[in-house]
């Protein structure tokens, strides 16, 4: 840790600011006193955000906290579904467009929130028919289709969590989610649209389920009507039982603190934890921190969130908080270089998006791909700009002011985990002075602090570890299943506080300068996965006897997945890139494309202590292009030498 500790103080100095224009402040939703009345009063802060949700019935205590155990607005009840459709109805918003769906072929729809409030209702009859109760847990794995969020929303509106996986995750790691969670139900499509052609997700599911496991049914949304394999005992169309059901359903309340759902993040070591998330005080973050960060204009804004509903972005900031909000969105399926690398522009300017929020993945993609291509549509309708995933470099920030925000629209460059459930870190549009590359500091309500070795906060200039010292209503409830590993993982680094995992710095003035994770998890455009989950891929190949995984710094992704293994003998085996092809490939088989390694090295030795420890700094430090540090304790001091001649020579994959 000292020498992550150590490097954390050497950051540039930004000193370009960008305050926000009197005419941004003046309509802004968040104004300065926000920061004051969080400050006075946290829980009354907390009490009044939760206000302006609906609510069966109050709660009698805002929060009740047992380090690490925190449970908020306790005794009140509450339904997401009501509050995310239902309510908007009843007010009279229901002829307000909920999504303009643009297909991936290019076929769109247009859905009201009158019409998805049916769509839920109708599919809730279904789980319901299908044996699905409250405490039941449903596993959703989808492309990105209006369906996605309607399940979502049904499995919310009858108490049942719901636990998605990215679609573009393997059988394998589906299985070991479903079999997490012990779900009951699995909900997926035929297919979806993407890079141009159809892909199928139901084989996936197939494959999965000849594991062990618990489901009873599978329920299929019929997107590419493609040629699918069926099981009539399980296997059952979405058509066929929703379209019969009755659009009447009345949601009922569930205590604040009933599960919501869970969602399976990397871990250190090889199994996924499975994160989950509570009612009352998750939405009630949602909806506050997606009124004030994206300063949401509900009656005239048209909301665009680029994420997939399979992470975090998409559970908080697509179905969720701006529903509650009753906001207009644009959900998209594809790819946005499908059929050409200014599709989402072209959407931009043909849906009037005003609120993007995107990666910074992406907007360094932009950046290579020229601007050109954002430069041949009308941007003129965006008024801000969003940024969410892993920090965004000064360089990429002003590109993505000046060139797509035409030098005109604030940023707000979000800092936050699945863990947190929303966002922590962000500036206010309207009341912020904005840095490039800077989250700047915690958003009112929420307490955020550098800190040394020992805890004590950092002095401005100096860098540290990221921690949270207060509970949030939007935290985490637990890792599923596993108490044990959530005291460890999260509480263990600093006595009954929560450590994030990522290192960070105070500038001069008081701003937070995100510097990525300082344990082994790698951060590859804005998905984590760990060291530990690639190298127990690359260790089931047949090939391999031992391998040794580090995230290096990229460009384009943030961190690249560098890979150094060892052969294993007396077995026969591909050679040079037809091996190195093969182990990429299988890891993308094992985990899925997000993980395939950027360069892979076959390596006699790897780094080890005398204790046989591997040391994944010094690899660091190779695939980083860096003077190799102390190699003193290695059992082996000429390893790196051979290792760093190797590497240097070696290809990367684009």
């Amino acid at each position: 840790m000292s020498q992550d500790h150590e490097s954390l103080e050497n950051l540039l100095n930004e000193d370009r600011q960008f305050p926000p224009t009197a005419e941004f402040a003046a309509q802004a939703n968040a104004t300065a006193a926000l920061y004051d009345l969080a400050e006075k009063d946290r829980l009354a802060f907390w009490d009044l955000q939760a206000k302006a949700l609906s609510w069966d019935t109050p709660w009698t205590q805002t929060l009740q906290w047992e380090a690490p155990y925190a449970q908020w607005f306790v005794g009140g009840k509450i339904n997401a579904s009501f509050n995310a459709l239902d309510r908007h109805v009843i007010e009279g918003r229901g002829d307000r467009v909920a999504f303009h769906f643009e297909g991936e072929p290019g076929d769109t729809r247009t859905i009201t929130y009158a019409q998805l409030l049916v769509e839920v209702k109708k599919t809730a009859n279904a789980l319901i028919e299908l044996g699905i109760q409250a405490k039941d847990r449903v596993a959703i794995y989808m492309p990105m289709i209006p369906e996605a969020a309607i399940a979502m929303l049904a499995c919310a509106r009858i108490g049942a969590a719901h636990s998605v996986v990215f679609g573009g995750f393997s059988a394998d790691a589906l299985l070991s989610r479903i079999q997490d969670a012990d779900a009951k139900l699995v909900i997926t499509a035929d297919g979806g649209f993407r890079k141009g052609g159809a892909f199928a997700l139901k084989p996936a599911v197939d494959e999965a389920l000849k594991g062990q496991h618990n489901v009873k049914n599978v329920l299929v949304v019929q997107r590419t009507k493609q040629e699918t394999a069926w099981n009539s005992a399980t296997d059952i169309w979405w058509h066929e039982i929703v379209d019969r059901q009755s659009a009447e359903h009345t949601a009922q309340g569930f205590d604040s603190e009933h599960p919501l759902f869970i969602l399976y993040t990397s871990g250190t070591t090889a199994k996924p934890k499975g994160i989950f998330h509570t009612t009352g005080g998750y939405l009630t973050q949602a909806a506050y921190t997606h009124r004030v960060v994206f300063d949401i204009k509900p009656e005239t804004d048209v909301y665009w969130c680029t994420a997939d509903v399979g992470w975090i972005t998409g559970h908080s900031y697509i179905v969720y908080g701006p529903l509650m909000n009753g906001a207009t969105q644009v959900m998209y399926e594809g790819t946005p270089d499908t059929p050409h690398k200014g599709r989402i522009f072209e959407l931009i300017e043909k849906y009037g998006v005003t609120i993007l929020y995107t990666a910074p993945t992406l907007i360094r993609t932009w950046m290579k791909w020229g601007d050109e291509h954002p430069n041949k549509f009308n941007l003129s309708s965006l008024r801000l700009l969003g940024s969410v995933g892993e920090p965004i470099n000064p360089e990429a920030w002003m590109w993505y002011r000046e060139v797509i925000g035409g030098n005109r629209c604030p940023i707000v460059d979000t800092w936050w985990q699945t863990e947190t459930g929303g966002i922590m870190i962000s500036p206010l549009p309207g009341v912020t002075a904005t840095k490039p590359g800077s989250a700047m500091t915690a958003i009112p309500g929420i307490s955020a602090v550098v800190v040394d070795d020992a805890a004590n906060p950092v002095a401005k200039g100096h860098g540290g570890f990221l921690i949270l010292d207060k509970p949030w209503p939007g935290m985490l409830r637990g890792v599923w299943g596993e108490d044990e590993r959530y005291k460890e993982t999260y509480w263990s680094r600093f006595k009954g506080i929560y450590f994030a995992g990522d290192g960070a710095k105070l500038d001069k003035d008081g701003a937070i300068w995100l510097l990525g994770r300082v344990d082994d998890v790698m951060n590859v455009s804005g998905h984590r996965i760990s060291t530990t989950e690639v190298e127990s891929a690359l260790v089931s190949h047949e090939a391999v006897a031992e391998a040794a995984v580090v995230g290096a710094q990229d460009a384009m992704t943030g961190q690249g997945i560098v890979a150094f293994v060892i052969l294993r003998g007396g077995i026969a085996h591909a050679s040079g890139e037809k091996l190195v092809t093969e182990l990429r490939n299988h890891v993308a088989k094992e985990i899925g494309a997000i993980a395939k390694p950027r360069q892979i090295l076959v390596v006699a030795e790897l780094p080890k202590t005398r204790s046989g420890k591997i040391m994944r700094r010094l690899l660091k430090d190779v695939a980083e292009n860096r003077q190799v540090g102390d190699a003193t304790t290695l059992a082996d001091p000429n390893v790196m030498k051979l290792i760093s001649e190797g590497l240097n020579t070696s290809k990367d994959e684009d």
